[in-house]
């Protein structure tokens, strides 16, 4: 019984350390330049109307697209 025991504490103690040392997949890519400046060849995923560098155009597009996303702004009010 305490062999039992002993069997299962140290099958857990075995998972245990194998799932502390899982690889991580990797440092994520750091852009040199500000997003609003766009990158080069990246046109089929533009917004229309926006430009490379337009900061003012890239935060009203952002702010745009987070309220089609707020549940509150989408739910209708009753008058």
């Amino acid at each position: 019984m305490i062999m039992r025991t002993v069997a299962w504490v140290l099958c857990g103690a075995a998972i245990t350390l194998a799932a502390c040392g899982e690889k991580t997949s990797g440092a994520a890519k750091k852009s040199d330049v500000p997003a609003y400046q766009g990158s080069v060849g990246a046109s089929a995923y533009v917004a229309d109307g926006w430009k490379a560098g337009d900061q003012a155009a890239w935060e009203l597009q952002l702010r745009n697209r987070m309220q089609g996303q707020n549940e509150y702004a989408r739910i209708p009010t009753k008058p």
